[in-house]
C-alpha cells in the first residue's frame, strides 16, 4: 500500500454511515410530513379558489407538482443529452 492511501480503520465514521440512523432520519421526515399535512386542520385559510379549501390540498398539489417536474426533467434529459465525448471533439 502507498503511504497516501487511507487505511480502513483511519477513516472517520459519520452518523449517516449507519443504516439505523438513515432509517431514523427517513421516519423523522415522514413524521414531519404527516404533521404538516394534519396541521391543515387547525388553521384558517383564505383561499382564492374553492379547491384551496379542501383538506390537504397544498400537500397533494405540491406532491404532484414535484412529480411533474421530475418527469419533465427525465423527458428533457433525453431531448438535450449529449454524447460522452461531446466536448472532446
Amino acid at each position: 500500500m502507498s503511504e497516501h492511501s487511507p487505511k480502513m480503520h483511519d477513516q472517520k465514521k459519520y452518523w449517516l454511515d449507519s443504516p439505523k440512523n438513515v432509517d431514523k432520519l427517513v421516519y423523522a421526515i415522514y413524521a414531519i410530513c404527516a404533521g404538516l399535512f394534519l396541521a391543515d386542520l387547525v388553521y384558517h385559510k383564505h383561499p382564492h379558489f374553492a379547491v384551496e379549501e379542501w383538506f390537504g390540498f397544498y400537500g397533494i398539489f405540491g406532491f404532484f407538482a414535484f412529480f411533474g417536474v421530475v418527469m419533465a426533467g427525465k423527458f428533457l434529459r433525453k431531448l438535450i443529452k449529449r454524447d460522452e465525448d461531446y466536448y472532446d471533439e
